[in-house]
């Protein structure tokens, strides 16, 4: 495989998986704060992926890899939260924007106390008993290997 193949594979997937998450979002599964934060290491990607393509250097793959990386780590982290090894945010878990009403506030069913915060210890969609965080950080593992795939394929820089 080619360091062009591999960079376009791993770049590509995390543009897919995007691509997916906000299609999930347009059918109606909005996504919890952590959600939000596994999809900015997959436009870092995309974009660094594009870099790659341009200017063929090992440091711009390890900086592609890096990201992939950090994405699995945060879908990682976010099963953790979802099965219940640790806690995850205080705002994911329900309770966010009740703060500072009183027991009046709460029992008037006239006040709009704001939109339900989406919790993120609870899966929205799942398959074959997987997450949606569960296959990020799976796929973007698989990332992972491309990109090192796409640095030892990398061109070497002339002396």
């Amino acid at each position: 495989m080619s360091f062009r193949t591999a960079v376009l594979i791993a770049a590509g997937g995390s543009l897919a998986l995007l691509a997916g998450a906000f299609a999930f979002q347009l059918l109606g599964y909005a996504p919890c704060r952590m959600c939000i934060w596994q999809r900015w290491p997959h436009a870092a990607a995309v974009a660094i992926g594009m870099l790659a393509v341009l200017c063929p250097d090992r440091r711009i793959v390890a900086a592609g890899c890096m990201a992939a990386l950090i994405a699995a780590a945060l879908g990682a982290y976010h099963v953790g939260v979802e099965s219940g090894l640790w806690e995850g945010l205080a705002e994911c878990a329900g309770g966010a924007g009740l703060t500072g009403l009183s027991g009046a506030d709460l029992l008037d069913s006239t006040r709009d106390i704001g939109p339900s915060p989406v919790r993120c210890d609870e899966p929205a969609w799942t398959l074959f008993g997987i997450s949606l965080a569960g296959w990020n950080a799976l796929l973007s593992l698989g990332f992972v290997a491309f990109w090192i795939l796409a640095a030892i394929r990398a061109p070497r820089a002339s002396a």
